[in-house]
């Protein structure tokens, strides 16, 4: 059940627990992010591919989320990453450069 539990939840524990969307993402910054990323989802996919000095092309995969996860100690499973980009590729994106985001102001990405 608990990894059921893990596979099904919206949120990376590293921030407390931070949802895939939450209030901020209101912010003019944040939401023109979020719009980047459900209206050209392939140039979000690709800043981040940038910002992991990967190919662009592999910015909105399951691997790139699952590098993301293991290279900064983010608690989950390849499974919730599979879950996570198949109903919500969108969110994904936006969730990983909002954390990309966090980390270069706390100067540790």
């Amino acid at each position: 059940d608990s990894e059921l539990g893990s596979i099904c939840s919206n949120t990376w524990p590293d921030f407390g627990s931070q949802p895939l969307i939450q209030a901020s993402d209101l912010e003019p910054v944040i939401c023109s992010l979020c719009l980047c990323g459900i209206f050209c989802f392939y140039c979000l996919g690709c800043q981040v591919a940038s910002d992991m000095n990967e190919c662009c092309l592999c910015g909105g995969s399951v691997a790139m989320r699952t590098l993301y996860r293991t290279r900064y100690g983010i608690p989950g499973s390849i499974c919730s990453d599979f879950c996570t980009t198949l109903w919500c590729s969108p969110c994904s994106l936006c969730q990983i450069k909002r954390d990309i985001r966090r980390r270069k102001e706390m100067g540790i990405f």
